[in-house]
């Protein structure tokens, strides 16, 4: 997305808010404010840059204090903002709402991440918020994780969902002729493709058969293991990326890394996002 289609999203964020306009704003006299933007809780921050690029639409001016993936402690100042009360009050909660979730993601994101070895990376799913996802996905990128997709033309991967529609018009229930069936339609038009399977000897089918990296839904840490050995027996284990995904979580993310996947997908980081205690708080004199 480009900056300028992102300051229209941001645009649209605020005047969701302000509606026909902010009525009880309208009752102060005009007057310029000092506002502070304090975390009530350690962050990893994130999306300061739009918070303040929000504020700047009404004609504020912003001095960022703790810029986008720096660590803050509870009741540190993130941002300073100067402007007119009435406009600066009109954004407070755009650019709040927006700070907490994706300050809430990258912390929740480095958290994993800083879990990881090292072989894995970490990745974000579609799970997202409709109209959020750009931010969202920033969020987990400033986190330390990494996007994966972020469209369904980003890339080419073959779900459960696929495969079964797939062989329901090819009229089989042999699932891997529909595999088959995908994988050869996609390595006509492109290089990289990824399978999505549910069983060890299913992720030996889909390498043979052409995919280049296969998601391991639902699989145990044993399971992947076992995968793993399969595709080494068959001198396919390098030919192949591996991810793992579904329900991992910060109590078993370890096992999953050590068991030799090489992505870590996790819906939770930004489907169950809990954001960020920040607050703009307004000293009760005048800014000069």
């Amino acid at each position: 997305m480009s900056s300028k289609e992102i300051r229209g999203q941001l645009s649209t964020f605020l005047a969701e808010d302000i509606g026909t306009g902010d009525i009880t704003g309208d009752l102060l006299p005009e007057t310029k404010i000092l506002g502070k933007i304090i975390t009530k809780e350690p962050a990893t921050v994130a999306g300061v840059q739009y918070a303040a690029e929000i504020f700047e639409m009404k004609g504020c001016m912003c001095r960022i204090l703790k810029g986008d993936g720096t660590v803050a402690d509870s009741n540190d100042v993130i941002m300073e903002v100067v402007g007119d009360a009435r406009g600066m009050l009109a954004c407070e909660r755009t650019a709040l709402n927006l700070l907490s979730r994706m300050s809430g993601i990258a912390t929740q994101t480095r958290r994993l991440a800083n879990m990881l070895s090292g072989r894995a990376g970490l990745y974000a799913t579609r799970k997202t918020a409709p109209g959020l996802r750009v931010f969202d996905k920033h969020a987990v990128e400033i986190g330390g994780g990494n996007s994966h997709r972020l469209r369904l033309d980003d890339a080419v991967m073959i779900k459960d969902n696929h495969i079964a529609a797939a062989a329901a018009a090819l009229k089989t229930s042999d699932i891997r002729t529909a595999i088959d069936y995908l994988i050869m339609k996609a390595r006509k038009r492109y290089d990289t493709l990824e399978v999505e399977v549910e069983s060890p000897t299913d992720a030996l089918h889909a390498a043979r058969a052409g995919a280049t990296t296969i998601m391991l839904d639902n699989f145990t840490p044993e399971q992947i293991s076992r995968t793993i050995c399969l595709l080494v027996e068959s001198a396919l284990r390098d030919k192949v990326l591996l991810e793992a995904s579904g329900n991992i979580t910060v109590d078993n993310i370890v096992s999953y890394d050590a068991a030799g996947v090489d992505m870590i997908s996790v819906g939770a980081i930004t489907k169950s996002v809990i954001g960020i205690d920040v607050s703009l708080e307004v000293p009760h004199t005048e800014h000069s």
